[in-house]
């Protein structure tokens, strides 16, 4: 049986290809260099078993969205994602478990370019937790608190097929393949976020829900907002299901999306088109901002459904 620091020799200290990183795993901490003219950008977040995903839910699929969903925290930012530690808290030491993991989590890291730079384990309830770093030229980072009276609202991709996917799990019925890659395998904007920078006047990535995560926009830009239903991207799966349901909850407030909403001066809509084109990524207006400090949601008669963590 291997010990702490065997499984983490093991299973999580790479060759590191990032020059600008000294010292990664097997120290007391990392140590990197960040150019003069750049600020560090942090996030952490953890994925519960049970909260987060099921107890059947596959390794390699858990690896991934770990690492997914803080990229998409450093994208909404308009940074470029560096380096990351990881905290692996583990009811056994399961080694076929552990490989598996080992191996998506570090496939995703050499295809997001993002280095494993050290973290901790411990025995417990399955929980991961990544703290991500990244960097962004100084004053250019995309904060929520930016928008202003009169810009668009932007949304990235499309809404509703994670949450179509985990209602359908949750009632027993097989989601499609497509629906369920957006719920364990979605893709950060890690391309999009910095070429918002000198576009975007606030972004956010779409965690918990667009009403909620936009309405944290309004919150801290001290504004308030129209939005369309109908304009909302929606997949082929999810506008059929909204056909005999009506449910516009269900991508208005459903969660896991992990695409970028951000707002924008009227004069970025040709840029922002051309983002589009160049990037092959869909980007869609679903609304303006205004001063009445309140989000409306034309279409849509229903109580907030996002996820609340407590």
């Amino acid at each position: 049986m291997m010990n702490e620091f065997e499984l983490i020799n093991h299973y999580f200290n790479w060759p590191l290809s990032d020059p600008s990183i000294e010292l990664g795993v097997g120290d007391d901490a990392a140590l990197f260099e960040i150019d003069a003219d750049c600020q560090l950008v942090t996030s952490t977040d953890t994925l519960s078993e049970g909260v987060h995903f099921f107890k059947d839910a596959l390794p390699g699929d858990i690896a991934y969205k770990s690492l997914a969903v803080n990229l998409s925290d450093i994208a909404a930012m308009g940074a470029k994602a560096k380096c990351f530690t990881l905290s692996l808290t583990l009811p056994k030491l399961d080694e076929i478990w552990l490989k598996e993991f080992s191996e998506s989590l570090k496939e995703a890291s050499e295809f997001f370019k993002v280095s494993l730079i050290g973290g901790d384990t411990t025995k417990g309830p399955l929980n991961i937790t990544i703290t991500i770093m990244g960097v962004v030229k100084k004053s250019k980072a995309i904060k929520r608190s930016g928008a202003k009276n009169g810009d668009d609202i932007y949304v990235s991709g499309n809404l509703g097929d994670a949450a179509l996917c985990l209602k359908k799990m949750n009632e027993g019925i097989k989601p499609n393949s497509s629906e369920l890659n957006k719920l364990n395998q979605p893709a950060p904007r890690v391309k999009l976020g910095p070429s918002l920078i000198n576009i975007a006047s606030s972004c956010i990535d779409v965690s918990d829900g667009l009403e909620q995560d936009l309405t944290h926009i309004l919150r801290a830009s001290k504004v308030g907002a129209i939005i369309d239903s109908q304009s909302l991207p929606l997949s082929d799966s999810v506008k059929d299901y909204l056909k005999t349901s009506q449910d516009l909850g269900l991508p208005l407030c459903g969660g896991d999306d992990y695409e970028l909403c951000f707002t924008s001066d009227q004069s970025h809509q040709m840029e922002i088109k051309k983002l589009s084109e160049s990037l092959n990524i869909r980007i869609t207006k679903i609304g303006v901002i205004n001063n009445s400090q309140t989000l409306e949601i034309r279409g849509y008669e229903g109580s907030s459904k996002s996820y609340q963590h407590f």
